[in-house]
């Protein structure tokens, strides 16, 4: 069971991604828990996760997010997949950031 953290800038236009890429996890079978916050948290809800994913709002925070969490990995979620609300290119993102 993989922890999957998204953050942007308040915790509320991650949402409808959150759902897109649970549906898209419990689809193909990857056990995952998918959560967003806003980044003023990423200490908080950072500290669980196996992998912390920035908005693309927030992507400027890349460098601070990693020295808050400097053992876990923190990536910014492809625009254009976040744009499109694709839950499935950014489970793709997830696997292959993690070696799943």
């Amino acid at each position: 069971m993989r922890n999957i953290v998204l953050f942007c800038a308040a915790g509320m236009s991650t949402s409808l991604l959150v759902t897109k890429m649970q549906e898209a996890a419990d689809a193909s079978g990857y056990e995952a828990t998918i959560a967003a916050h806003p980044i003023a948290e990423a200490d908080t809800y950072g500290k669980d996760a196996d992998i912390v994913l920035l908005g693309p709002q927030v992507r400027f925070e890349l460098a601070r997010v990693q020295g808050l969490l400097p053992d876990k990995k923190v990536e910014a979620i492809d625009m254009m997949a976040y744009g499109m609300m694709n839950g499935e290119a950014v489970i793709a993102q997830v696997k292959k950031a993690l070696g799943d």
